[in-house]
């Protein structure tokens, strides 16, 4: 086990935090969970006392040998990702950064994940363990440091996306991967009817393909493994060479694409594996393909009804990421069904009795 160097801004501010949700959870008052800020655009805003967890920061234990790295919630996104890299390992799951405040606990949090997801797995496929502050300031620990940690109620992976309205987390265990020993990005000029024919057909081969988009008349191909294997793959594939900081600015949103016009709402759309292009009145150039189709970010100015009728036609659904925009009368996430929402309710009460933790972030009626 490796003891990483402490830095001078790293606390265990567990006790003083559960001791916050305590009076909170006795006077009833709602608490606003915060770390970095930089996530809180995503899902409803929330009105309540501040709890912030960003003091509570730094990396608790770190076994290369293993894999496995345990982390306070606090920790910034940046500094656990240097750590990792020092031994050439890194979050499979590619958390996106959208400031350098965010933090591992707002990634998990989210459930956010970058361009490798489909190939590697989500950020819930990577948590082993947790401490979560229960509603009633009690410091509990869930999972362990192990990949088959199966006894009991699996909460450590029940709190990746919702979004800290079933406890606070304070530090995670995660599974971590080595880095890839090659890697090689590249574009192919090519029609979107074409991109996604050419997608499907990679995708039935065992090629070390770990992202690939498609925009405005380009494939973006990311390849990533053994020497050999990338080496070959690129000789068939072809293209031009695509600099490795494209990825990083598709995952943190730091693209050009991203920009927005003033009537313009940005929309991620969540679709099966080789969906065909939606029937929108959208221009192609306001649509960015990632995750091979299966993510699809959108900027339009049409409405929330129009873009989620379309996407449960074909059995996906549609995600506001900027709710306050055109008004602020989007509803950011697409409701639940009723089966789903009634388990959503009894599970939210359950373990939040009096609403205190994220009152209202993930639906009103919660």
């Amino acid at each position: 086990m490796t003891e990483l160097a402490i830095n001078a801004t790293d606390r265990d501010i567990a006790d003083e935090l559960c001791e916050q949700v305590r009076s909170a959870y006795a006077a009833r008052t709602p608490l606003r969970i915060v770390g970095g800020d930089s996530r809180a655009f995503y899902g409803r805003p929330v009105e309540g006392k501040t709890l912030n967890i960003a003091a509570h920061s730094g990396i608790v234990s770190y076994d290369p040998i293993e894999l496995v790295v345990t982390a306070r919630a606090g920790t910034r996104l940046s500094a656990l990702n240097a750590a990792l890299a020092e031994h050439h390992q890194m979050l499979a799951f590619e958390p996106p950064i959208f400031s350098d405040a965010s933090t591992i606990g707002g990634a998990v949090a989210t459930g956010l994940s970058g361009p490798r997801r489909p190939w590697a797995g989500a950020a819930r496929d990577f948590v082993l363990g947790t401490r979560i502050i229960t509603q009633e300031g009690k410091l509990l620990r869930f999972g362990g440091e192990v990949m088959k940690n199966v006894a009991g109620y699996d909460l450590s992976r029940l709190m990746a996306g919702a979004q800290g309205t079933l406890g606070v987390l304070t530090d995670i265990s995660f599974k971590v991967l080595p880095i890839p020993t090659a890697t090689h990005s590249l574009r192919l000029p090519l029609s979107l009817g074409d991109a996604l024919k050419k997608l499907s057909e990679l995708g039935r081969k065992p090629l070390p393909i770990t992202a690939a988009a498609w925009h405005h008349g380009e494939l973006f191909l990311r390849l990533e493994g053994g020497k050999s294997s990338v080496s070959a793959t690129q000789e068939v594939l072809g293209g031009e060479p695509l600099d490795a900081h494209f990825w990083r600015e598709l995952r943190d949103h730091t693209h050009g694409f991203f920009q927005l016009n003033e009537d313009q709402s940005l929309w991620r759309l969540s679709l099966p594996p080789n969906t065909v292009p939606l029937a929108l009145d959208i221009p192609e150039s306001d649509i960015f393909y990632d995750w091979a189709g299966s993510q699809r970010w959108v900027k339009t100015s049409l409405d929330a009804d129009t873009l989620r009728a379309a996407c449960a036609a074909l059995g996906g659904h549609a995600t506001c990421y900027t709710p306050h925009a055109q008004g602020g009368a989007v509803e950011p996430f697409t409701p639940l069904n009723a089966v789903v929402e009634k388990y959503h309710r009894n599970l939210k009460a359950e373990l939040d009795a009096h609403d205190i933790f994220n009152p209202g972030r993930l639906y009103a009626a919660f």
